[in-house]
């Protein structure tokens, strides 16, 4: 559905694609995602906890709107620590690949000074191209 476009001077992409091309599909944009439950919970005070819930989160956005991992062509994470992320690499990592398998979208991580729900470590937001 997509095709990964690297320029040949750029570096080798590590945990993310340079870019993404989607010929064709409908749009879904996912609102930026926390790590909470259903009941509008914090699961953990873990950054890795966190971090995976959030993208559960947007996982199943997409999976709702009739999607799955494999249509997800862009995600920014908000991350209010980023020496806890560093720290978590290896686990969000693991928990990466158990979702999304080796695939990965166009993404960016920036840094904020907080966010809205008091606890939030980490806040992702996304984009899909869904099959039409």
């Amino acid at each position: 559905m997509t095709q990964v476009v690297t320029p040949p001077q750029f570096p080798k992409a590590r945990g993310y694609a340079d870019g993404l091309i989607a010929p064709e599909g409908r749009l879904l944009f996912i609102s930026g995602q926390i790590g909470w439950d259903q009941h509008g919970r914090i699961v953990s005070d873990d950054f890795a906890t966190q971090f995976l819930m959030a993208l559960d989160n947007v996982i199943a956005v997409t999976r709702e709107a009739g999607g799955g991992t494999e249509h997800i062509v862009k995600l920014v994470a908000f991350v209010t620590d980023l020496e806890k992320y560093r720290v978590a690499t290896k686990a969000i990592g693991e928990g990466w690949r158990d979702r999304m398998g080796k695939r990965y979208p166009a993404m960016s991580l920036v840094k904020v000074a907080g966010l809205l729900e008091p606890g939030a470590m980490v806040e992702i937001e996304g984009q899909a191209v869904l099959p039409k």
